[in-house]
């Protein structure tokens, strides 16, 4: 009997014991956590360079918000470098439909569309006569690069000798979006 007592004494003990450790735990969670606010994971802005290679990591803290960019006004395109007849940019084969389409929050100038592949998502801003890249993003474990010209952008994401590609063009017609994967 009394060693049916002393079991219960301590199964009691170690219930009380662990009780009060997860309750000082989730305390401890919750007091830091309480605090913080989470943002969605935004697109990092391509910058004006006419080729960007880029990887997918992370830029910003999911917990801290970066600086709000000041305004600056777009710069003209180069005009020196032209597609060439054999160059891929050139002609862009329309092989895969994006998976999803939808207007972005804060349009531009025009119609902005997202476009999701596989490897990562493209936003841009289409207008009458042509189109800006607001965005692009790969998706983990891809690379991405970007070509713009004065008549066309090219997004690539790349991974283990996979490339998909996305083509923005205007040359002599309304701004169209393609694909090509490899």
């Amino acid at each position: 009997m009394a060693r049916m007592h002393r079991g219960l004494v301590h199964a009691m003990a170690w219930s009380l014991s662990t009780g009060a450790a997860v309750t000082l735990s989730w305390w401890g969670v919750h007091t830091v956590m309480s605090g913080t606010a989470y943002d969605r994971p935004r697109a990092l802005p391509i910058s004006a360079d006419s080729a960007t290679t880029q990887g997918a990591r992370p830029q910003v803290s999911s917990t801290q918000r970066p600086p709000t960019p000041s305004p600056s006004k777009p710069s003209a395109p180069d005009k020196s470098s032209k597609p060439s007849a054999t160059s891929p940019a050139a002609k862009p084969s329309r092989t895969k439909p994006p998976s999803s389409t939808s207007p972005s929050s804060t349009p531009m100038s025009g119609n902005v569309k997202s476009y999701t592949v596989d490897g990562g998502r493209v936003v841009f801003d289409i207008g009458q006569v042509s189109a800006e890249l607001v965005s692009a993003t790969p998706d983990a474990g891809w690379q991405m690069q970007v070509w713009k010209q004065p008549s066309w952008i090219r997004v690539t994401f790349t991974q283990n000798g996979r490339e998909v590609s996305v083509f923005c063009t205007w040359n002599g017609h309304p701004p169209m979006v393609e694909f090509d994967e490899r």
